[in-house]
């Protein structure tokens, strides 16, 4: 049994570390509800006269409506295609017996070694020529393709399940798409919700991509919205840090409202051979 001096220096640690991590985030809540007087004579400290109006008048600053609904639809659209699409090649890869999957396999997982800026200029060059550029597709389309990591991190899963269920289910007549949909699917919930979570987080934060495949301001999601307003607003600091904050805000409620589910998928993949 662990003492309880030793119980408070762990907790104390941790709180101590956990402090350090929340500092950033705490002083940019802090100058967003100063203004730049204030800001300009105390930046680290918390105003005595928050000034909850610089919220609503960062979203009147920018069409805040337009880019949130332009981020939306691409994280549903990615979150769709990234589920979709990397669970059947996961299930391929694991359940279903062909010959070369395992080279197939190793051949996935090594594009996880390619940094998204060696294929920066092959995809744009594709995206164009099949007429996508500066639309929403651009974004979401790609998705439809699977994410070696995600496709990786479903197969370890699926590994996982009792083959005895899918044996069951072929003696009730079932096909390989009818396991994956009727067995696989329901079974593997904390998995496909954690890549569906992963994918949401990682599409709200992209810049690159936006940057690269956009050009109409009216498509534009909130990340590069957000990159706009700081260009417009670079003496409106404390505009720009309520801007932020409201950026923020999404992804701080999804993290408290889906944290079991991040870890208990991450928890129930473990590596399989």
């Amino acid at each position: 049994m662990m003492s309880v001096r030793a119980k408070v220096t762990i907790y104390g640690l941790l709180i101590f570390v956990g402090l350090l991590f929340a500092l950033p985030m705490l002083m940019m809540i802090s100058g967003a509800l100063q203004t730049p007087e204030q800001l300009a004579r105390n930046p680290n400290g918390f105003p005595d006269d928050p000034r909850w109006e610089n919220f609503p008048l960062a979203l009147r600053s920018m069409p805040f409506a337009l880019y949130l609904t332009n981020t939306l639809l691409m994280c549903g659209g990615c979150v769709v295609g990234t589920t979709l699409s990397c669970s059947l090649v996961a299930y391929g890869l694991c359940r279903v017996q062909w010959r070369g999957r395992r080279l197939v396999l190793l051949s996935v997982v090594a594009t996880m070694l390619l940094p998204w800026q060696i294929m920066m200029v092959p995809r744009f060059i594709l995206i164009s020529e099949l007429g996508l550029y500066n639309s929403l597709w651009a974004i979401i389309g790609p998705t439809f393709l699977g994410d070696a990591f995600f496709i990786f991190l479903l197969r370890q899963f699926f590994m996982s399940i009792p083959e005895e269920l899918l044996e069951a289910g072929r003696i009730d007549g079932l096909n390989d798409w009818g396991l994956f949909w009727r067995i696989v699917v329901p079974l593997s919930t904390p998995a496909l919700a954690t890549v569906a979570l992963f994918q949401f987080v990682q599409t709200w934060n992209d810049f690159g991509g936006p940057l690269l495949y956009l050009s109409d301001p009216d498509k534009f999601p909130l990340a590069y919205g957000l990159e706009r307003f700081v260009s417009s607003y670079t003496d409106q600091t404390h505009l720009l840090l309520a801007a932020a904050v409201i950026f923020s805000i999404p992804m701080i409620l999804l993290f408290f409202l889906a944290q079991k589910t991040f870890i208990e998928g991450i928890r129930t993949s473990g590596i399989k051979g």
